[in-house]
């Protein structure tokens, strides 16, 4: 049995510290006069100066491994200008941790700092930008501004267009896709004879540190390996920088790239879509944007409202926060009431065919890195792990060494990886992939049709989904921002099965023709615009589906058929979705007793029937 949780109420002060660089707190108008400086302040900072002092002096004493204890002086200046826990070196450990920012800085004294002064100058806005509906080219975004990767002459491979980028699957960076990229030889912008009336935004939360779990690899768990005997190893050779490496990197929030990566979506999409705000000052309404409660998501979703409306964003919009939890229903998090979710049986196929696929791909990697580590007996898992940290080291500290170990076929294999991992654990080759992905079809069809939702038999949230004010209807712009295995889960429930046409994939070898690519379909902060048109050259209102400003054809929708522009007859695509969400069978998917026979198959996202 579910619970219906209540409308969350998040203010702008209960964001994590990450949120601080874009996110700094607005002081009222109102506020009282500075404060001076008296006696009680000076003697207060001086206590608390020498008490820092003191433990700081202690905890480097007790940690130090290979010199005596420095003077207090030495030790507080040393305290001052770095906050290292561990030190960066082959012997002071693996892992390294910079605390930002202090719990209690000595020198804060907000009252002294207001950033609302009065005296703003002029503040008259413009017209509402429109690069959907008014350029005559759409703009691609490529690259990842603030990132370095190894260049064309040191990289390990023959083809100087290569982009090392791309070859992360889900922890690449989002990239535009080309002009049929997914089969439709169209660009997002609306044919000629159409106008874009409103947009539905589904987005995946920016580059985040590795997350605390992983069924394979996992970045968290090298360093205890390689840290239990120091002093019994030695690397060389490509792998010389090991023996001062140390492991920077923290846990599931977001990194400073991830926060420009949705600041820069929020701006993307204001400059595209920001005359349908229009439509809200008409009805004299503001939108409602969706994200839930993780940390990384609620600071996606913050980062990206400062880049859609400018700072300050209050009284523009109102952030809907649903909640990531066991027993609370939500769309955006779908398996938190669904106990099939977290059976390995049921729920992780994937692990054995990624396990597999990184014996062969990286046997002569293995081979060619295991002499430059005497002492130390690398396993195939070692060896993906060095290339998950070249992604994550990339998009958390800038660049990563771990780049240049591996050649272009080890980064393809590397990039194959993941679209085995979540064909068989998030999308058409998931039992439970339609299941999890329908209640948001629900809630699509629901804002679509202007029609609240009728049953809730899925993860939809009744409390909130029933409510005009939570789950508004009728407007034309909505945001909503998730993880990659609900986009996946909502692309499988939605039957876009052009993405799925190679059926599943094989262990054993890349396929030269692959539709299905995790890297195109989930990287960070991906995006999938559900757009839709009012056109002079077909009768009725239409809808496109562009996932990271590719066009997806719509040829599997019932009663869309194939389309130059790749667009779908509104009415016939509600149809079409109401039907699977008709047999779509939350209760046996989440809750029933199947088991996954050998050798069987989905490439719809439902489980075998008894």
């Amino acid at each position: 049995m579910t619970v219906e949780p209540t409308p969350c109420d998040y203010k702008l002060s209960d964001t994590r510290p990450e949120l601080d660089p874009l996110l700094s707190r607005r002081h009222p108008t109102t506020a009282s006069r500075p404060k001076n400086f008296g006696v009680s302040h000076l003697i207060h900072a001086f206590v608390a100066g020498a008490v820092t002092c003191f433990f700081t002096q202690h905890l480097i004493c007790a940690s130090s491994c290979f010199s005596p204890c420095k003077p207090a002086s030495t030790a507080c200046a040393a305290a001052a200008t770095t906050n290292v826990s561990i030190l960066a070196s082959k012997w002071a450990g693996s892992t390294e941790r910079h605390e930002f920012p202090p719990p209690t800085p000595s020198n804060a004294f907000p009252s002294l700092f207001p950033t609302d002064v009065g005296y703003a100058g002029n503040t008259p806005t413009g017209a509402e930008p429109a690069v959907i509906a008014t350029a005559p080219t759409y703009p691609m975004h490529t690259g990842a501004p603030g990132l370095v990767t190894p260049d064309a002459s040191r990289a390990k491979g023959k083809h100087r267009k290569f982009d090392i980028l791309t070859k992360w699957g889900n922890l690449s960076p989002w990239y535009s896709m080309a002009r049929g990229a997914f089969g439709v030889r169209a660009g997002p912008q609306p044919p000629d004879t159409c106008r874009v009336t409103g947009m539905h935004l589904l987005h995946r939360h920016g580059a985040r540190y590795p997350t605390a779990w992983a069924s394979y690899g996992g970045p968290a768990t090298f360093p205890p390996r390689i840290n239990a005997n120091t002093s019994a190893w030695t690397a060389s050779g490509d792998l010389d920088f090991l023996n001062e490496w140390t492991y920077k990197l923290g846990e599931e929030v977001l990194t400073p790239f991830g926060r420009q990566q949705l600041f820069d979506l929020g701006i993307s999409m204001r400059l595209k879509y920001g005359f349908l705000l229009k439509n809200f000052t008409e009805s004299n309404t503001i939108p409602v944007f969706r994200t839930e409660s993780q940390d990384r998501m609620l600071a996606s979703a913050r980062n990206f409202a400062i880049g859609f409306f400018g700072y300050p964003f209050e009284g523009q919009y109102q952030q809907s926060v649903t909640i990531e939890q066991s027993g609370f229903n939500n769309t955006l998090a779908p398996y938190m009431t669904c106990p099939n979710a977290f059976n390995a049986s049921k729920a992780d196929r994937g692990r054995a065919y990624l396990d597999k696929w990184a014996s062969i791909y990286l046997e002569n990697a293995l081979a060619r890195l295991q002499p430059q580590m005497k002492g130390f007996e690398l396993r195939i898992e070692d060896v993906y792990i060095f290339q998950q940290l070249c992604a994550y080291e990339t998009v958390a500290l800038g660049y990563s060494k771990f780049c240049e170990l591996f050649t272009e076929e080890e980064w393809d294999g590397f990039d194959y990886s993941f679209d085995l991992y979540f064909w068989y654990n998030a999308a058409f080759g998931f039992p439970l992939g339609r299941a999890l992905g329908i209640g948001y079809a629900q809630e699509l069809v629901a804002r679509l049709t202007h029609t609240a939702i009728a049953t809730h038999n899925s993860s939809t949230n009744a409390t909130l989904d029933d409510s005009p004010i939570t789950f508004p209807l009728g407007q034309s712009l909505y945001v909503d921002a998730t993880h990659e295995v609900v986009v996946l889960h909502v692309l499988t429930a939605l039957n876009l099965s052009t993405l799925a046409a190679q059926g599943p994939p094989p262990a054993d070898h890349i396929p030269r023709h692959r539709t299905f690519r995790a890297s195109q379909l989930a990287p960070f902060a991906t995006n999938v615009q559900f757009q839709l048109l009012e056109c002079t050259s077909v009768p009725g209102p239409q809808i496109r589906v562009i996932v990271n400003d590719g066009v997806v054809p719509l040829t599997g929708v019932a009663g869309c058929g194939a389309q130059r522009d790749g667009m779908c007859a509104l009415g016939a695509f509600v149809a079409a979705q109401k039907t699977i969400i008709g047999a779509t069978d939350w209760a046996y998917a989440c809750h029933g007793d199947w088991t996954i026979p050998d050798g069987w198959e989905t490439t719809t996202g439902e489980p075998p029937r008894a």
